[in-house]
């Protein structure tokens, strides 16, 4: 069993204000935590991996196939393999959450 604690993680700020630290993962998938600051953006990108995740904090704007979807504090998404797909943080708070992928994630392009 692994044990990674979100405050033993080094963060890779991946645009301005946006932060992404890998948590922990298994054979078939892993666990990502992000901080997305008030007026940031992830660009719109694609990636092979499923990708599920929860905000746990702030209000997060998901930009996919021409929709807005809005995900909140409770929330969770889902979002295919290969579908593209962007976010924004209109809000006055800084959103945070957690991302689940399947396939693993071992070396996002990002932690480059």
């Amino acid at each position: 069993m692994e044990r990674v604690s979100i405050h033993d993680t080094e963060t890779t700020e991946v645009a301005e204000g946006v932060e992404l630290a890998l948590l922990a993962g298994t054979d078939s998938m892993t666990v990502q935590h992000f901080e997305i600051e008030p007026g940031a953006r992830v660009d719109k990108h694609s990636h092979p991996n499923e990708q599920t995740g929860m905000i746990y904090e702030g209000e997060l704007v998901f930009l996919s196939e021409g929709e807005e979807v809005v995900c909140g504090p409770g929330d969770s998404y889902g979002i295919p393999g290969d579908e593209p797909h962007a976010a924004e943080n209109r809000g006055e708070e800084t959103v945070r959450g957690f991302d689940i992928f399947d396939p693993p994630r071992e070396n996002p392009s990002w932690q480059e």
